[in-house]
């Protein structure tokens, strides 16, 4: 009964130890995040396809919170993503070109030509297709983002793009995407500064 009562209390003492140290390692090597790109993120499509130019969705986040990189650079986001971080950052909107609207997809693997050459594995960002070497692949399609980019290292290929049913468990409220006009030569002489104001101001301040 000792026995046990002391290993309880070995354990009780080895598991407050360690406690108390991960809690001073977790206080003494805290890293600050950036809150800036972490709002920048949650705009972006988490595709992670690297189309912008960097690896994933947080990197070109922090890129864009630091003034590195475009606002424009994110094609699966468009114009919506853009304008958004433009209103956040307070940026100008930038261009982007033309940019093709297409129906959010998830890739599928034909069975019948697969030949399990493992090259669309390696190119998935986000790890959503299974399979192994001279094995038939497949898709997990909750987890496949519709970058595409599993296609081109197809050497047969067998992946094509199926588009998602739109409904109430996959649609999403889409971004407001608008046009900033410039204003009309009347409106920009009504909002011009006046020039009278502090020669105006400067008389009452005489008087």
């Amino acid at each position: 009964m000792i026995t046990a009562i002391a290993s309880i209390g070995a354990i009780a003492a080895l598991a407050a130890m360690f406690g108390l140290l991960l809690g001073y390692s977790a206080i003494r090597f805290h890293v600050e995040g950036d809150p800036v790109a972490d709002q920048v993120e949650v705009m972006l499509p988490q595709s992670q396809c690297g189309q912008c130019g960097y690896p994933g969705c947080r990197p070109y986040a922090e890129a864009v919170a630091s003034g590195e990189a475009e606002i424009s650079l994110c094609l699966p986001g468009g114009e919506g993503a853009m304008l958004a971080m433009a209103e956040l950052l307070g940026r100008e909107p930038a261009k982007m070109g033309e940019i093709a609207e297409k129906p959010k997809c998830v890739a599928v693997i034909d069975e019948q030509t697969c030949i399990g050459c493992t090259k669309c594995l390696q190119a998935c960002p986000v790890d959503a297709i299974v399979g192994a070497a001279k094995q038939l692949h497949g898709i997990l399609r909750s987890e496949c983002t519709g970058c595409e980019l599993c296609r081109a290292p197809c050497p047969v290929n067998s992946i094509r793009m199926e588009p998602i049913p739109e409904t109430l468990a996959t649609w999403k409220w889409p971004f407001p995407t608008y046009q900033r006009l410039p204003l009309p030569a009347a409106a920009r002489i009504e909002h011009a500064p006046s020039v009278s104001a502090p020669v105006e101001l400067e008389q009452r301040e005489a008087a």
